[in-house]
């Protein structure tokens, strides 16, 4: 396999850059003109019998399109290059030899050899009467697409794609056609057993693999959202200093309850924030990629998802760590965990909550303006500035909806649920701290498994829901 890998380099000329990173178009890595040679070998690691390609030229100088020509007409022994062009330069049209030449409409005005020089199509249009001959040096392609327009058509009073289906040219083509789609004597028509080369589960791995050295490859992402975690947890935990051993009192106990509050909604916005961008650039190569039938979508969209629990996990250590100690929570290890794993599960809701925002909308704008609506709802109904108990009943329905507040019932509920000492309220009235939590916030410690399985739903739900939607929509225009 990778003796094969190294073939297909050194057919597309990519060796001297075998170590270099890809990076993004326009701003960092290769150019476009290596851009295109990359996706070409892509394409030919598949081994295939023919290549389909879409203007391989566009958007590139002479030099460079003489490259890319140069690299097509390499691998063109041996396989069937199906190749549109756009205006070629002599050198770039010669290196064809077929051509397939259609009207507006779709209709075929040519298709055939181009013979040395192009010298057999200019033969085939020249012998049209009224055609004005091919003048010494000039290009043929231009030749050809100055002729073959419909005010040329007027002119000659004649219909280039009628006088093609009724030509000697076009009845051998057919009749090769005809002959080359039956089966040899003996053998039976071509068929493949599956759409994809690889089963599923092996898709699977494969691009879990492909994700995970992206990942490490690209460190900036994670650099980023790890770095913030922990100057985050810092500032947290210096602002809220050992607030978590004071619950004497009524402003003390909310003092530890927005500590969790906002960090349910702060760090889990910007992983969020941070994840949309790269999967925004990620769906681009995933459509090219599914187009050339390279994987099925849905191994893709598992992998994609998966590939960040690692991170955020490590994210949640960073966080945990940091924040717990300095908040001057108790130490025992069954409020550590359960701190641990309220935070990690609202991690993962909020990276796959970016994640589906992103595969749901056409492009990354859009999904950040709607994903800024649902935190803005998300922070109103999070139970901590209207607590369950105060929202009017019209709409204390979707307090049960809103994941935010999943996260402050469970992240406030076990630090301070089940704590019975006794706090004084700001109207100088005594009550305990969990009789406080259960009756101002409606946080039940009771209930704190329901509450990891309602987490859980949401997590299980936005990942469900951006697999459907990966599998399911697309925006390509083209």
């Amino acid at each position: 396999m990778w003796t094969f890998i190294h073939e297909v380099m050194e057919l597309v000329e990519l060796t001297p850059l075998r170590n270099a990173l890809v990076g993004l178009p326009g701003t960092s890595g290769l150019s476009v003109e290596q851009r295109k040679r990359l996706t070409i070998a892509v394409e030919l690691v598949a081994n295939p019998s023919a290549v389909f390609m879409d203007e391989p030229t566009s958007g590139l100088d002479a030099r460079a399109a003489n490259i890319v020509m140069r690299v097509v007409r390499n691998i063109a022994n041996g396989r069937t290059i199906v190749c549109t062009i756009h205006q070629p330069s002599i050198a770039v049209f010669e290196a064809f030899d077929e051509l397939l030449l259609l009207k507006r409409g779709g209709e075929i005005i040519y298709g055939g050899p181009l013979g040395y020089q192009s010298s057999d199509m200019v033969r085939y249009f020249e012998a049209i009467p009224g055609v004005q001959p091919i003048l010494p040096s000039a290009n043929p392609a231009t030749w050809m697409l100055q002729i073959s327009t419909i005010s040329a058509e007027q002119r000659l009073r004649a219909d280039l794609a009628d006088l093609y289906r009724n030509s000697h040219l076009a009845a051998a083509i057919n009749e090769m056609v005809e002959e080359l789609s039956q089966p040899k004597p003996g053998m039976s028509p071509l068929a493949f057993e599956s759409e994809h080369a690889q089963p599923l589960l092996n898709q699977y791995l494969i691009i879990l693999k492909k994700n995970t050295i992206a990942y490490w490859r690209y460190p900036s992402y994670n650099a980023v959202r790890f770095t913030f975690t922990a100057i985050f947890a810092v500032l947290m935990g210096a602002a809220f200093w050992q607030f978590g051993r004071d619950r004497s009192t009524e402003i003390a106990v909310l003092q530890v309850a927005a500590s969790q509050y906002l960090a349910a909604l702060i760090i889990g916005f910007v992983n969020s924030a941070t994840v949309q961008p790269v999967i925004a650039i990620e769906r681009t190569v995933f459509h090219r990629e599914k187009a050339a039938g390279m994987y099925a979508s849905f191994p893709y969209a598992l992998a994609q998802g998966d590939v960040e629990i690692p991170y955020i996990l490590v994210q949640t250590i960073i966080w945990a760590a940091i924040t717990y100690f300095m908040m001057g929570f108790e130490l025992t290890a069954g409020k550590f965990f359960w701190y641990l794993l309220f935070t990690l599960l609202t991690l993962m809701y909020y990276t796959f909550y970016g994640l589906l925002a992103v595969v749901l909308s056409p492009n990354l704008q859009v999904s950040s303006v709607a994903s800024t609506l649902f935190y803005a709802i998300w922070n109103l109904f999070s139970g901590f500035l209207v607590t369950l108990p105060q929202m009017p009943g019209w709409w204390s329905w979707y307090l049960w909806l809103c994941p935010v507040f999943w996260s402050c019932w469970g992240l406030v509920c076990t630090q301070l649920g089940d704590v019975t000492q006794t706090m004084t309220l700001q109207d100088g009235t005594v009550t305990q701290v969990d009789y406080y939590i259960r009756d101002h916030f409606g946080f039940i410690y009771a209930w704190r498994g329901w509450v990891i399985l309602v987490l859980l739903a949401f997590v299980l739900v936005f990942r469900v829901g951006a697999i459907v939607a990966v599998t399911r929509l697309s925006f390509v225009k083209r």
